[in-house]
């Protein structure tokens, strides 16, 4: 007995279905039909072939966000990616067959419903966008040359009754409205579009277009105009057109359904014309700094994008710069963008002198610079703690700092002084220093990292100076958490909410790696603003980063910045193997020559950028009468000796023992030096690693001694000098005096000294640069002659080498790299990477989308080739520009993307309560158990998930929602049914489903003992498969230490997720190929995903399962019709599981509905015998919630951020709250291994 209905104020919005037919009147050629696009549109084709229905176009590309990850923050970011990869997903998955009979033609109505879901809005209306086209089953291109590797066109589109298939699209409609002009959106050899005046041909030919006009015809059809309906979310009902109204008629600019298109439209160009008939710019900030520089810096790129206001106030889209209308006046310097420079050690100098405190800017790349153009058109400010001299005692004198600082732009940071001493000297520079620099945690001891036993209750020198002391690292590590929440406050208070996404935030070293996660929490202010991380040290291998216990949250934190950057390219790819290797991420390359990393469903840049040093600085400082003379008593104390001279820090890693001991080996080699040449070497003792400090002077200091003692003192000039740094007049001093500088770091970022030095003598004589081959340097001087530091032989060679150079010799190195020296200030280079940040927003990635190399990309058939096409499907391989989604196309792409929302769960408890048949559809893992990225070359759980079975929690929900006989569930799974069965088998009334859903077994009674198991029948003679592709996985098994094959049901399996990452992908490449090659004969095809590459039969997909549980649901005659479906899933084999949803409701209540399912065969062997159809009215109303786990491009309606949702979101159903404190605890580190037992 049905429920009676219930008031319309009761229901809720929010997933209820409407399911809504429609009428057009078109007069079409014979052979040709007509077809309304489905559930959602934005543009109107999809470039990939629909007849695999595990190949859910490219949605494989936004899968490097595993479940586990939360959704992007920058949803318009996201929202691009929905357009440039160009699939049929939420832009156009699919078309709804319309028919007609004789009596009734030309008028064509549609056989099953458009299914639509209401999702989550304010508004008392939801839009309902749509469009018309033409298809002929069976048509071909005529005028396209024969592709053996294409079997699907590039227009073909894909349909929703259900059945695979394709059709060549004819013709769009593309009305004549009077007074608007639109260009001809024809393409080569195509007849895509058709005019009302036009008529319709018969047969229109369908080019096979490369990539680039592919990506243009896409763009083309995606600006055709636009049906509209309008759809009351109380009464799920068409509100608008009237149904007198609702006669569409076939390319009519008279329909009711195109006014909003033809309103919205016309005040656009209204718009246009008023401001010259080209794009304006919204006067904000953003346009202040794009007439900038594009007038004033036109040596640059802009650093933001223009945004071109839409007609009805609704939306923002991107255009390109070259349109853009500027006005000469330059706004006021205020409506200039705001720019940070966060660093731990503010750049300036802070003394105090007869009682008043003073500050000036230091030597730093960071300090502000005269003539700055950074300074003159961003409202510059700097954030950071500060080192007074004397230090600070009273509060009064920190306020007097501050003011002080306060007219510099610069706010000071005052740590507490214990807190201070165990980031600083504690985490900082004990632990996160030498591993930067590769060195092994197991060494620290005997590299002089440490010092005297004592723990942090101690004084601040003895502390400094203890020996390493792993169990201190908590307390350090805490300190270095609180010092970066310390500076995530004062940052968010420096940046208003008015500032929004127009804030540019540079953090600056290792000290604040946590810091770009934590400004990018939800509701700070800071969210939205664009982050850069550059790091200014070196980046370990992968093997020394692992060590650190905290390596995975530095990593997450620097990851949560737009643009990472490194001084040199070993920096960054350790960087990039660290991210793969570690947290499983991949990384692309990007138009432009750049890197992204992609994390949390968006692309982080890397980037490398280099800077020199300050030439007026410097300029000025030569000036200076206390350089000319300390160079003048420098020759003098030396006389005629050559001088190859030094400055280095005192410590262990920079090489100076090398340097003296090659130094010993040329006096001794080469004998005729000993009277000719002096080594000056100044060695700086700043005190922040003391013990390392102490062992390294003692050893140089016995060096010199020995050399001294053997070729006399004049050999070696060496001093000991307090402090960081030596000051600039001295150290011009030195250079200018001398022949050669020699630097022969171990590890070392990026060192400025050898620049001065090049730059000191731009005036005089050349000299000669030697520099470590294992410095940032090195890689940046084209000039330097190279050296190995370990290798003392060859460092004497070239130490010769340098002392005898000639004089036309060192005048071109000089000159190789002069210009770089002469014209890379900081301001450039803070111009250089702020660009590039800005590409990081605008940049579309070349085909080699979602991976390095050829390793297959998860979710396609094939790896892709290196045009970045898979063989047999021509598609779009390249973003698309963002300044290219412009007008209707960038409308439809908001509307799109508003309308992918994220799923409310109590909006769900109220509609899971408002139901009486209910279906629950549930992925396994990735959905209800956490998973890890398959990338990752370590896994800590086995087989990439949390033991492969669900928190408690989870399974207490399953069990509770199983009991209720209102519902059915079923959890269905790629993998086996043995680890499903372990996991899941002991819950009565669950459905399970393996091999994905080739093998299912209903829901298991309490009173049955054992599970009864059926399979599809798919027509595939799997035992000669297995003959056939076993011989050559074990060929790949025996070469890829870690892979496996695994076998299930109706799927062979060679699991790589356990091999090293790069390796598995390389040979997973090749096995595809040549299991297409053996496979041929059979219908079967290939999946790679979740770091496994699979044979399946061509018709399996998890869908077959989702459809049969629902229509045997609807064919039994004891049970209510089904008014309420919940569908989780994660990941591209789940996508039809969505489909079939929709397909499902389309049907329901049609008794003609054709329900061509495989046959079923039971465990004894036996068919099943179909049952019969039963006629069901359809439920009113009725609630639909298919869910994506992770927020990417999807056929689901809604999504959840993780799989922790998805489990707080069962916890809620059935018992009406969350649990305290959320799954989460569930997944932590400390339990996750008690999940194995």
């Amino acid at each position: 007995m049905q429920n009676p209905p219930r008031p319309t104020s009761m229901l809720i919005p929010t997933g209820r279905v409407v399911r809504i037919h429609f009428t057009c009147r078109a007069e079409l050629p014979i052979g040709s039909s007509l077809r309304v696009t489905g559930s959602s549109l934005w543009a109107p084709t999809s470039l990939t072939s629909p007849s695999d229905p595990m190949n859910a176009h490219q949605i494989s590309q936004s899968t490097a966000s595993e479940a586990n990850f939360p959704s992007l923050p920058n949803e318009t970011e996201d929202s691009i990616e929905f357009l440039s990869i160009g699939h049929g997903t939420n832009m156009y998955s699919s078309s709804v067959e319309m028919v007609t009979t004789p009596e009734e033609y030309p008028v064509w109505r549609t056989r099953q419903p458009v299914v639509i879901i209401l999702n989550a809005t304010s508004s008392a209306v939801q839009k309902h966008y749509y469009r018309y086209l033409v298809v002929t089953p069976g048509a071909v291109a005529p005028n396209a040359e024969a592709d053996p590797l294409n079997d699907v066109e590039t227009m073909e589109i894909s349909t929703s009754d259900g059945q695979d298939g394709a059709a060549p699209v004819m013709m769009w409609e593309q009305p004549d409205f009077p007074g608007m002009d639109r260009p001809s959106l024809v393409t080569r050899n195509s007849s895509l579009v058709t005019g009302s005046n036009a008529s319709i041909p018969g047969v229109a030919s369908t080019s096979t277009l490369g990539e680039t006009d592919a990506s243009h015809q896409f763009l083309h059809l995606a600006q055709l105009p636009y049906r509209t309906l309008d759809i009351n979310v109380e009464t799920a009902q068409v509100a608008s057109p009237p149904p007198e109204d609702r006669l569409d008629t076939w390319n009519n600019p008279q329909d009711a359904t195109f006014r909003p298109y033809l309103i919205r439209e016309s005040m656009q160009r209204e718009k246009d014309r008023a401001s010259g008939n080209k794009p304006t710019q919204r006067r904000n900030r953003m346009s202040y700094l794009e007439e900038r520089s594009l007038s004033a810096m036109s040596d640059e790129v802009s650093l933001s994008d223009p945004i071109l206001s839409n007609l009805d106030g609704t939306e923002e889209v991107k255009v390109d710069l070259q349109n853009v209308v500027l006005a000469p006046p330059p706004p006021p310097k205020a409506l200039a963008p705001k720019i940070l420079f966060i660093c731990f050690h503010l750049p300036v100098v802070v003394v105090k002198v007869n009682g008043e405190w003073q500050a000036t800017w230091s030597e730093s790349l960071l300090a502000s610079k005269e003539g700055s153009k950074i300074v003159a058109n961003y409202r510059a400010h700097w954030i950071g703690t500060v080192t007074p001299h004397p230090p600070i005692m009273k509060e009064e004198d920190r306020q007097a700092v501050r003011d002080i600082l306060a007219t510099m732009d610069c706010t000071p940071i005052f740590l507490n002084p214990s807190t201070r001493q165990a980031h600083y000297y504690g985490f900082c520079k004990q632990v996160l220093w030498p591993a930067f620099h590769n060195i092994d945690l197991l060494d620290l001891s005997t590299s002089g990292s440490g010092g005297n036993h004592s723990h942090h209750g101690s004084s601040a020198n003895k502390e400094a100076t203890s020996e390493w002391d792993q169990s201190r690292l908590d307390h350090w590590w805490r300190a270095y958490q609180q010092v970066n929440e310390e500076f995530s406050s004062v940052v968010q208070g420096l940046v208003g909410v008015q500032d929004g996404n127009e804030a540019y935030l540079w953090i600056h070293d290792y000290h604040l790696s946590l810091l770009p996660m934590y400004l990018s929490r939800d509701g700070t202010t800071t969210k939205f603003c664009r982050k850069v991380f550059f790091l200014h040290i070196p980046f370990p291998t992968s093997q020394i980063f692992r060590e650190l216990e905290c390596g995975e949250d530095i990593l997450q934190g620097m990851l949560h910045a737009d643009v990472v950057g490194f001084h040199a390219f070993d920096h960054a790819r350790h960087f990039l193997n660290a991210s793969k290797r570690i947290m499983g991420l991949n990384y692309e390359s990007l138009v432009g020559g750049l890197i992204g990393v992609n994390y949390m469903g968006r692309t982080v840049l890397v980037s490398m950028s280099n800077v020199s040093i300050e030439p007026k600085m410097v300029e000025a400082a030569l000036k200076l009468s206390s350089v000319a003379e300390g160079c003048q008593k420098l020759k003098e104390t030396h006389g005629d000796r050559k001088i190859i001279c030094g400055v280095e820090i005192g410590q262990r890693l920079s090489g100076t023992s090398l340097k003296l001991l090659a130094f010993e080996r040329l006096l001794q080699d080469y004998p005729s030096w000993q009277e000719k040449v002096v080594m000056v070497l100044r060695v700086l003792v700043p005190g922040s690693r003391k013990r390392d400090e102490q062992i390294t002077t003692r050893e140089l200091r016995l060096i010199v001694q020995r050399i001294q003692e053997k070729y006399g003192t004049a050999v070696v000039d060496y001093k000991e000098v307090a402090g960081s740094t030596l000051p600039m007049d001295q150290r011009l001093a030195l250079f200018k005096a001398s022949d050669v500088l020699m630097l022969t770091p171990i590890r070392e970022g990026l060192n400025h000294w050898p620049m001065e030095f090049i730059y000191s003598k731009h005036d005089s004589a050349p000299g000669v640069v030697i520099a470590s081959e294992f410095s940032a340097v090195c890689s940046i001087l084209n000039g330097a002659l190279r050296v190995n530091p370990f290798d003392i032989q060859m460092t004497v060679t070239i130490m010769d080498k340098a002392l005898s150079m000639d004089l036309e010799e060192r005048n071109g190195r000089r000159y190789r790299d002069n210009d770089f020296v002469s014209n890379s200030p900081s301001d450039r280079w803070v111009r250089n990477v702020l660009r590039d940040l800005n590409d990081a927003y605008t940049a579309s990635s070349t085909s080699n989308k979602g991976s390095h190399g050829n390793s297959p990309k998860p979710g396609s058939r094939t790896p892709t080739t290196p045009g970045g096409a898979r063989p047999g499907h021509r598609r779009t391989s390249s973003r698309i520009r963002r300044e290219e989604v412009q007008g209707t196309a960038a409308f439809l792409l908001k509307e799109s993307h508003n309308s992918f929302t994220h799923l409310n769960p109590k909006i769900l408890k109220q509609a899971y309560d408002a139901t009486s048949r209910r279906v629950i559809i549930l992925d396994f893992n990735g959905t209800i158990v956490m998973k890890e990225p398959p990338g990752k070359y370590l896994k800590r759980e086995i087989l990439g998930t949390s033991g492969n079975k669900p928190p408690p929690q989870v399974l207490e929900a399953l069990s509770l929602l199983c009991r209720d006989p209102k519902n059915t569930v079923y959890v269905v799974s790629g993998d086996s049914s043995e680890n499903v069965l372990s996991a899941l088998g002991h819950i009565h009334n669950l459905g399970l489903a393996v091999s994905n859903g080739a093998r299912f077994s209903p829901p298991m009674l309490e009173k049955d003992g054992n599970r009864i198991w059926q399979t599809f029948d798919l027509g595939v003679d799997w035992d000669a498969v297995k003959r056939v592709a076993l011989p050559v996985l074990s060929k790949y098994t025996a070469r890829s230490n870690g892979s496996f094959v695994k076998l299930t049901t109706f799927s062979i399996g060679w699991s790589y997720y356990s091999c090293d990452p790069e390796w598995g992908s390389l040979q997973a490449s090749h096995l595809v190929l040549e299991l297409e090659a053996e496979l041929k004969a059979f219908d079967v095809r290939f999946v790679t995903l979740k770091g496994i590459v699979e044979i399946v039969p061509r018709k399996l997909n998890k869908g077959l399962i989702v459809k049969k549980v629902m229509r045997d649901i609807s064919k039994s005659l004891n049970e209510p019709p089904i008014d309420f479906c919940l569908c989780l899933g994660d990941d591209i084999s789940d996508e039809k599981m969505f489909t079939s949803v929709f397909s499902f409701i389309a049907e329901m209540g049609d008794p003609t509905a054709s329900h061509l399912d495989p046959p079923v065969i039971n465990e004894n062997g036996t068919l099943q015998a179909p049952k019969p159809m039963v006629q069901k009215p359809v439920p009113d109303p009725m609630y639909s919630f298919t869910c994506a786990v992770g927020k990417k491009p999807s056929h689901a309606s809604m999504y959840v951020t993780d799989a922790q949702e998805v489990a707080n979101a069962l916890v809620l159903l059935v018992k009406g709250e969350f649990p305290p404190g959320g799954v989460h605890a569930a997944w932590s580190r400390d339990n996750l291994k008690n999940m194995f037992t």
